[in-house]
């Protein structure tokens, strides 16, 4: 409706509307989030959780609510009718942009349970969603370098125990576990160092996925795959904003999750970290070419 207004007033006003929508909606939530806090029962911590999740949801319905006000983009989507809101599900998805999170929200939003990110630790202390984040059950990662562990090897294995913890918060409600495996963004840097052998994708990191799959094994089920594509090319988060993104593909596919691959323990099952990565690598090579017909139709 608006978006015939130039590109730079468009992002000025998504920017104001994005923000107070977010400050109202964290202020709303930090009620039963703060009651999740200070009353440690575990009962109530979930009826608190599932008041958080509503309230989130709202905040994406807002979010989409401006996008379609501003924004001239097509929305080519495959593969969401078959999503279903009381389910456990394992969501992984290529990564190019900071505008990945908001095309798999709107998406997914209230079709699916709500996508929950594994998260670095520092962002817990950001302004405003920090708390919601925690009040969410987001998993916080303390990531440590590889110089890092050589320096400290009491450290190792830290991550995994952050993460088993994290997910034993998912069994008690309906979640969609979302990871980006490539790790990062896509950028032809990033692509040409990793010598990656996909045309389109980084290589995939298992070890995520597999702590996962060991410690929700017996809860979740089903695997959603989702290809994300902009035949225009990635933009920028800016760019998303002023409403400069003429296309958005999502082409999401449901399978079951191998039986053979949950409750293994990754760290010390050389055979395991085997049919994970070849899991992994299978399912990346059908979405390469997946992207690599998409991005040739766009041009």
């Amino acid at each position: 409706m608006l978006s015939f207004l130039p590109a730079p007033v468009v992002g000025i006003l998504n920017s104001i509307l994005l923000g107070l929508n977010t400050l109202f909606w964290c202020l709303l939530l930090y009620i039963p989030a703060v009651l999740k806090l200070i009353i440690p029962h575990k009962g109530f911590r979930v009826l608190c959780t599932k008041a958080i999740i509503w309230i989130s949801e709202s905040w994406v319905a807002c979010n989409t609510g401006w996008m379609k006000l501003t924004h001239s983009t097509r929305w080519q989507v495959t593969g969401a009718d078959n999503l279903k809101r009381e389910s456990w599900y394992l969501v992984l998805s290529n990564h190019q942009s900071w505008v990945d999170i908001f095309a798999m929200q709107r998406v997914f939003n209230r079709r699916a349970p709500f996508l929950k990110f594994f998260l670095k630790q520092q962002l817990i202390w950001v302004p405003v969603i920090g708390l919601a984040w925690w009040g969410l059950d987001f998993p916080f990662m303390k990531r440590y370098t590889r110089e890092y562990l050589i320096k400290h090897p009491e450290k190792r294995g830290e991550d995994l125990k952050a993460t088993r913890k994290a997910c034993e918060k998912f069994r008690y409600t309906p979640v969609s576990v979302m990871n980006f495996v490539e790790g990062t963004r896509f950028t032809k840097a990033k692509h040409d160092k990793q010598k990656s052998p996909y045309q389109n994708l980084l290589l995939p990191k298992a070890g995520g996925v597999a702590f996962v799959l060991d410690a929700m094994g017996d809860s979740i089920d089903t695997l959603v795959d989702v290809t994300i594509a902009y035949p225009n090319g990635a933009p920028t988060f800016w760019d998303f904003m002023c409403g400069r993104v003429p296309e958005v593909q999502l082409d999401i596919s449901t399978q079951l999750i191998p039986e053979h691959l949950k409750g293994r323990d990754y760290s010390s099952d050389a055979e395991h970290r085997r049919n994970v990565k070849e899991w992994l690598g299978e399912l990346w090579q059908s979405k390469d070419q997946r992207l690599t017909q998409a991005l040739t139709v766009g041009k």
